[in-house]
């Protein structure tokens, strides 16, 4: 990455998405200026982000601390799902909803949004807790172009994590043989425990295709959406380009007429004097 480039990232993920074409367009041109056409055709492919996207990461880009304590809650759940501690596993996911909800505040606070839109606050809670779950996200951090929202499982937060052991209560005690019956043929055998396991998990990986189909097309949505936007985004820049030459042609040809009707004017006095 040149430092080219890397200055306008810095720039341009930090500051109001509003100006961030405006300001891409004027940072390309300095690159080709600056003999840098390499530069410029990637600052060109940066993508505008979402309001939400730019409050995380310009919560990012203002403290540091951020992605260390979001590595650092994933490194503990993921640890604690390892050993299969319920305890520790319910400790952490009570840590991680205060730390999402401590750092959505804090990037409210340094976006200077005391009081957003639901909509955005939601985005926001969404995507550091996803930071937690989903390394993709976390290593885009400071660069996110849209809001991300965790669908997959394990460390998801809707995820729900092991209880504790039974109660010496609630484990059966050995009962007595009972006397040999003659089975009633209208009543159907209880299902074998393996059997419902079985249909549990069937059940469980129906649901689980549903929600990757769901999230795939969504992921083709966004995608187009995004395609969607950067054609429309050259339609402009090349519109842009294309007034500002009509606007110099323009001026261009005011300058002319402007010279053509004085010298009609020299000409008609000229004129006028040798008729006299």
């Amino acid at each position: 990455m040149t430092d080219l480039l890397a200055d306008a990232v810095a720039e341009l993920y930090a500051a109001d998405p509003d100006g961030f074409t405006e300001r891409r367009q004027e940072l390309i041109t300095s690159a080709r200026e600056a003999a840098e056409p390499a530069a410029a055709k990637q600052i060109a492919a940066l993508r505008k982000p979402t309001r939400s996207a730019w409050v995380v990461n310009r919560l990012v880009r203002e403290d540091p601390e951020v992605r260390a304590r979001l590595d650092k809650m994933s490194i503990d759940l993921r640890a604690a799902a390892g050993s299969a501690d319920g305890t520790r596993i319910r400790e952490l996911t009570a840590a991680r909803g205060r730390l999402v909800d401590e750092l959505t505040r804090q990037a409210l606070q340094v976006s200077d949004l005391p009081a957003p839109p639901a909509a955005l606050r939601e985005d926001v809670t969404g995507t550091l807790d996803a930071a937690i779950a989903d390394p993709e996200v976390a290593a885009n951090l400071g660069t996110l172009v849209r809001a991300a929202h965790y669908a997959g499982f394990g460390l998801d937060p809707m995820t729900p994590f092991p209880a504790g052991p039974p109660s010496p209560s609630a484990r059966k005690t050995p009962t007595a043989p009972a006397s040999p019956r003659t089975p009633k043929p209208s009543q159907p055998p209880t299902p074998a425990p393996a059997e419902a396991a079985a249909e549990r998990d069937r059940r469980r990986q129906e649901k689980i295709q549903m929600a990757e189909r769901a999230v795939a097309e969504a992921d083709r949505a966004a995608k187009s959406a995004d395609l969607a936007e950067q054609d429309l985004e050259d339609t402009v820049r090349r519109l842009e380009a294309e007034l500002a030459d009509a606007r110099q042609r323009l001026a261009e040809a005011r300058r002319l007429s402007y010279r053509a009707e004085s010298r009609q004017r020299r000409a008609n006095a000229e004129l006028g004097r040798l008729r006299e």
